[in-house]
């Protein structure tokens, strides 16, 4: 039986410390993040450069994963999530210097510099998890995650919108820095064990197309792995413009409200979702043999949901927020069990490169969902109900022929042929 939550945290006091030192980096991600919208819509104006902002951001991420990957396989997992903090501690200062429309592409590159950042963090993270906790507690440590990052997109978003709307930018830029000095701190005294490829070793760049390329091998000798590779940017192709573009432009929407607020308010709402989405999860979806068929349903799930928020905006605000949580749930699922496949299914050796393949796609999906939707909208002044509602028809369809794609059981009927 797994753990309960709370007996696992108390009892595993490494996981402990892992854990809350992402809590506090996340919190802070997201007051920054709050804050950037709103300094770009102040100064600008512009739809299309709030989705080049994620479309920068998500491009950075997702070009540097490969070499990522080869760097979590081969240096101290620990080490790598320490710089990364230590390096955004000063890019998230440098924004207390915006202060026109001129300062606007620096702003959104140095945001991609610290998503860049942010890139090792997250990979390091996730190949290091399955070396802190058994195997059967994969499921339960990934819920934990999945749900404390919701609620630090909830907490941070919240509170994002409420300091930025009382008291300006700057204080948000400046607790965000904080966040990331205290989970260095907490992060420091930690000894996280790693198994180092032998051939790994030698010069990093001179090696390192080598090392992508037996990342990539890895996962295309397994047509399991192949498959789940794609789950989340199977969701991220329509939901990264979903959530990154409409639902910030409704958000800032909302009558009667400050556009900051409303900002916090619709992901807070996000938020709640995907901390929902992976409990729930964990205790409903006990036979791990189904976790393959049911992701693709969670993302078509995720889309229906979605198309419902698009007819609910001129509605009540209450039911908006609900379809908000739902769609985001049915996606906090479908992220939790594609990640603990993943960890259950690929050696310690080479994790870090395959999970800097599964960001190197995601990231992908989200630039490209990211820089349309902004498009439309800043181009073609699409309407965000009408736009919501394409996206989301997007996001069922790519459910749809995820659930049916399934070379594994291609493989497996082959095999039985021959």
């Amino acid at each position: 039986m797994q753990s309960g939550y709370f007996s696992f945290i108390k009892k595993n006091s490494k996981f402990r410390r892992f854990w809350f030192a992402s809590v506090i980096s996340w919190i802070g991600e997201w007051f920054n993040t709050i804050a950037l919208f709103f300094l770009i819509l102040e100064f600008s104006g512009s739809e299309f450069l709030l989705g080049v902002l994620f479309s920068v951001r998500m491009a950075l991420f997702a070009i540097s994963q490969p070499i990522i990957g080869v760097m979590a396989d081969r240096i101290n997992r620990k080490k790598l999530m320490v710089f990364s903090n230590i390096f955004q501690v000063g890019l998230a200062l440098t924004f207390l210097l915006v202060d026109g429309e001129e300062d606007m592409w620096w702003l959104i590159s140095i945001s991609g510099m610290m998503m860049l950042l942010h890139g090792f963090y997250v990979t390091a993270e996730r190949a290091a998890l399955p070396n802190i906790v058994d195997e059967e507690d994969l499921l339960t440590a990934n819920a934990i995650s999945s749900a404390s990052w919701s609620a630090s997109l909830c907490i941070g978003a919240m509170l994002g919108g409420i300091v930025v709307s009382n008291w300006g930018t700057d204080l948000a830029f400046i607790l965000d820095s904080l966040t990331f000095v205290i989970g260095t701190i907490i992060l420091l005294p930690m000894k996280i064990p790693q198994t180092v490829d032998e051939n790994l070793k030698g010069p990093i760049f001179s090696t390192a197309f080598q090392n992508i390329k037996t990342g990539w091998q890895r996962i295309s000798d397994d047509p399991r792995l192949l498959r789940l590779i794609f789950a989340k940017s199977s969701w991220n192709l329509a939901g990264a413009g979903l959530a990154g573009v409409f639902l910030v432009l409704a958000g800032g929407d909302i009558k009667g409200y400050g556009a900051a607020f409303g900002f916090g308010l619709f992901f807070f709402a996000r938020g709640i979702g995907t901390g929902i989405g992976p409990l729930v999860a964990r205790t409903l979806f006990k036979d791990q043999t189904k976790w393959p068929s049911l992701i693709g349903i969670l993302v078509s799930l995720s889309g229906v949901f979605y198309f419902f928020v698009g007819l609910s905006l001129d509605m009540a605000l209450p039911i908006t927020i609900i379809l908000i949580i739902l769609a985001h749930a049915a996606s906090g699922a479908n992220w939790v069990l594609s990640t603990v496949l993943t960890q259950m299914w690929v050696e310690d050796e080479v994790r870090g490169r395959v999970f800097s393949m599964d960001m190197l796609i995601l990231g992908a999906s989200a630039s490209f969902s990211t820089s349309i939707a902004g498009f439309l909208v800043e181009k073609y002044d699409l309407a965000l109900d009408k736009g919501m509602m394409i996206f989301s028809l997007i996001m069922i369809l790519s459910g749809l022929i995820f659930t049916f794609w399934r070379p594994d059981l291609k493989q497996s009927a082959d095999l039985n042929k021959s």
